[in-house]
């Protein structure tokens, strides 16, 4: 794995991130990046990582947790430095903050169509809840 530093976001990192999560197509039509940061940044900020290699924010990864179930968002790898245990890592890092505040179990959500995200994953220990993901705008009119 690439020399890698794990640390808490901050401010000057936005510009950068949300480049990656465009390079990685987690930037969709519905969700601003700049504001789901900034929403982040005013309920457990200390859960949002970045990884860094060389002054280069090359990964992310948003945690949350809200007193019954942990969630992962934005876990991101600069696609030129997959498979190096880089997503792991920071996974790791993520339910260690998670436990820590007594999150006993970890959701996040995938779209189906991401086999090699469902995969990856899966080889971290994860599996298919049987449930049904639903969801509701609640900013529409924003």
């Amino acid at each position: 794995m690439d020399r890698i530093s794990i640390r808490p976001y901050r401010h000057r990192d936005e510009e950068a991130v949300i480049r990656l999560w465009e390079e990685c197509g987690l930037v969709v039509p519905w969700n601003d990046p700049g504001k789901d940061i900034r929403r982040k940044m005013t309920v457990g900020p200390g859960m949002f990582l970045v990884g860094v290699s060389e002054d280069r924010v090359v990964a992310t990864v948003m945690a949350g947790y809200e007193g019954h179930r942990g969630w992962i968002n934005y876990l991101a790898v600069h696609p030129d430095l997959m498979r190096r245990g880089i997503g792991s890592l920071l996974m790791e890092r993520a339910e260690h903050l998670l436990k820590e505040a007594g999150c006993p179990k970890v959701n996040l959500q995938v779209r189906s169509s991401n086999r090699q995200v469902i995969e990856f994953y899966r080889s971290i220990g994860y599996k298919v809840d049987d449930v049904v993901s639903m969801g509701k705008r609640l900013d529409a009119d924003e």
